[in-house]
């Protein structure tokens, strides 16, 4: 589409009563991100309360028709989701506006290809918008979508705010308080108290912000009061929220009253029993399903980008199917119903190393397209990669019901299920509880729930043709090592960001619009040519991106990151700060000065630069510091597997460790993230 335009969302499918609308941009640097935000708007173009506006405090509506989905990674960075049920959306909403802003004073100038894709519930494409022209503006109304008779239309608007998310806001009519020299917060953290918030917030590590802020810190959008209702007295509160209070468990568990270790705690959901493949394929599929149906904000999470309404879920398992000669049992089968119309979704399972059976995932297609079901879940311990499905199903061109086929990780599962009872609460005290259990139950060794946990066959190979310089380019043993490592990447991720409450993100440096298949058989043939795995993760509220690398020459592991040199100081004060900074480092820690050139500076370990920081200055003083790369090394695993001497554990250690140990020492880069104080009064 261009600026300007507009289209009937009835012309593009007719399944288009609930859509998903992505916010895609691409950063340079791989470290360029904005925040979405929603407005429901009237017929005089207003918000019709400050509960019409949604944003990172505030993702999801109580009726379902709007739900701030979170972020996903793609082959050339990111996308920013939002599921709409537009069945849902109240009659006295006549618009929808889909907007991003940057926080502090980045620009969008400063991302590449800017756009807005929509696709219908089938999870089709429908229509794709480039916004140009953003570059000195700080919050950006990417399109809309507004009634026309009894449909919807969008139309691509591409306008800019340099006043960023406050000027935007308040030219819908939302309140916007606005004052810098106080705490200013929610009206649900005023209700809930400080104290009451700081137990029910886990705490953090230091170094680590909390949810991304989408503007000056000047400003937030705050809920209306009452005519009449007295103000109370304001509190600090650790984080900004205007959703209502949530309840989360802490990290730290309570003494036990066993009389020994051998006295094990009853669980709800127990794995002893089980004794082979189909019984933790029955068990797992059992569990999950019956803790979606009693906790709707984590069904929401794994539903909500397929499409799935907001409404009431029924879950069941060992559903007989006619399917010609012989019946189909999928394991599981998911119903939504909202005003009176049915979302089904049939689910197959696996667990332990088991791979989908094409011939199976293509039956249960056939059989949701014949009986007009809205899609089909897998769910593996494998990672989906984008442009390389995990089975290949044919779709019946000529059926006019279309069948959406998604899959999900467990480590997917099981990293949303720590998010809501870590970071960010559920409704009650039972749903906190069951999600518990049901993470305990992922996570114990005889589940079979792992996530990603095998480098695949051609590990072995790829490894000896490095080793003994025989390994050619072009070789299709080197892309399945690749696609691996991503995945396990990805899953590196997904583990540490559900530690951390932290958005963390693999950074993929790639031109825009690069194919991934193309993408990884590049990185194929450079594995051949110098034998490393190389990737790159982005954690919110760190000065850099931490870069993993595996050299399967060497055996070795590096992880590491750049930061950048102080805008004001002197070298020598820059050195001395850092050191101090990282007394709790390990000592065996590389320190590497950057300089302006193409000369490498001067380099040592932290024991031996802690007694003399001034031995990180170059000896030329008039040669420009850019700033320090530090760096730990480790000896990699060697099996293929997830043993505790296996490559993914080596990897996912080494992450753990250099971020736990080393980055979290590190100062918040304030041209990222503001601090916590600041992050309370921004909008």
């Amino acid at each position: 589409m261009i600026k300007g335009s507009n289209v009937a969302l009835a012309d593009l499918s007719d399944d288009v009563g609930s859509v998903i609308v992505s916010l895609g941009w691409v950063s340079p640097t791989g470290e360029g991100d904005a925040d979405v935000s929603v407005l429901l708007l009237d017929a005089n173009g207003k918000v019709r309360s400050d509960s019409d506006f949604y944003f990172y405090n505030h993702p999801v509506a109580a009726d379902g028709s709007v739900q701030l989905l979170g972020k996903t990674p793609t082959a050339d960075g990111s996308e920013d989701r939002i599921s709409f049920d537009l069945t849902a959306v109240p009659a006295e909403i006549d618009r929808i506006v889909v907007a991003a802003s940057r926080y502090d004073e980045a620009r969008f100038g400063e991302l590449e290809d800017v756009r807005i894709t929509l696709g219908d519930a089938a999870g089709e494409g429908l229509l794709r918008f480039a916004v140009d022209d953003v570059g000195a503006v700080t919050a950006v109304i990417f399109g809309e979508l507004y009634r026309r008779g009894d449909g919807w239309k969008f139309r691509a608007v591409g306008q800019g705010y340099e006043s960023g998310l406050a000027g935007l806001a308040t030219d819908f009519g939302v309140d916007i308080e606005d004052d810098a020299a106080e705490d200013v917060q929610t009206e649900a953290a005023l209700d809930a108290g400080a104290d009451e918030q700081t137990a029910a917030t886990p705490p953090v590590p230091a170094g680590v912000p909390g949810p991304a802020t989408a503007t000056a810190p000047t400003a937030v959008p705050a809920p209306r009061r009452p005519e009449g209702e007295a103000v109370e007295p304001r509190k600090p509160a650790a984080r900004p929220r205007t959703a209502k209070k949530k309840v989360t468990l802490p990290r730290t568990v309570k003494k036990t009253l066993a009389e020994n270790d051998s006295w094990k705690a009853a669980r709800l959901f127990p794995v002893s029993v089980l004794k082979s493949d189909r019984d933790r394929e029955m068990r797992a599929t059992s569990v999950l399903l019956s803790v979606m149906a009693q906790v709707p904000e984590f069904s929401r999470r794994l539903t909500a980008g397929f499409g799935a309404p907001a409404g009431r879920m029924e879950t069941f398992t060992e559903v007989t199917l006619p399917h010609g000669d012989s019946p189909r049992r999928p394991d599981g089968v998911i119903r939504v119903e909202r005003a009176g119309k049915l979302w089904t979704a049939l689910v197959e399972t696996k667990t332990n190393g088991n791979a989908l059976k094409a011939d199976q995932v293509q039956a249960y297609m056939d059989i949701a397209a014949r009986r007009a079901y809205e899609a089909v879940i897998t769910l593996t311990n494998d990672v989906a990669l984008e442009g390389s499905p995990l089975v290949d199903v044919k779709i019946d061109k000529r059926r006019k019901h279309k069948v959406a086929l998604w899959h999900l990780s467990w480590a997917e599962v099981a990293h949303q299920a720590q998010m809501l009872i870590r970071h960010e609460g559920v409704g009650n005290a039972a749903h906190a509880w069951l999600l518990q259990e049901l993470l305990h139950y992922l996570q114990h060794e005889n589940s079979g729930c792992h996530g990603f946990q095998n480098m695949g066959p051609a590990w072995v190979p790829v490894r000896n043709g490095i080793d003994d310089e025989t390994l050619c380019q072009g070789d299709a043993r080197a892309l399945e090592v690749v696609e691996n490592w991503e995945r396990l990447i990805r899953q590196v991720c997904l583990r540490l960001g559900g530690e951390l409450g932290q958005k963390v993100l693999p950074v993929q440096r790639a031109k825009r619009g690069t194919d991934p298949n193309e993408r990884r058989n590049r990185l194929a043939d450079q594995l051949c040519r110098d034998g490393r795995l190389q990737a790159e993760l982005r954690i919110d509220g760190t000065p850099g991106v931490l870069a993993v690398s595996a050299d399967l020459r060497t055996g070795k592991l590096r992880t590491g990151i750049e930061i950048p040199a102080p805008e004001q100081g002197y070298p020598l004060s820059w050195a001395k700060r850092l050191v101090r900074r990282l007394a709790e480092a390990p000592a065996d820690l590389h320190v590497e000065t950057l300089v302006d050139n193409e000369i490498g500076g001067p380099r040592g370990t932290l024991e031996k630069l802690r007694p003399e920081p001034a031995d990180l200055l170059p000896k030329d003083s008039g040669t420009g510091i850019t700033g320090f790369r530090l760096s730990l090394l480790k000896s990699m695993g060697s099996g293929r597997g997830n043993a505790e001497t296996g490559f993914i554990r080596s990897v996912d250690d080494a992450v753990h460790r250099f971020y736990t140990t080393v980055v979290v020492h590190l100062d918040t880069p304030a041209t990222r993230r503001a601090p916590s104080r600041e992050r309370s009064a921004a909008g």
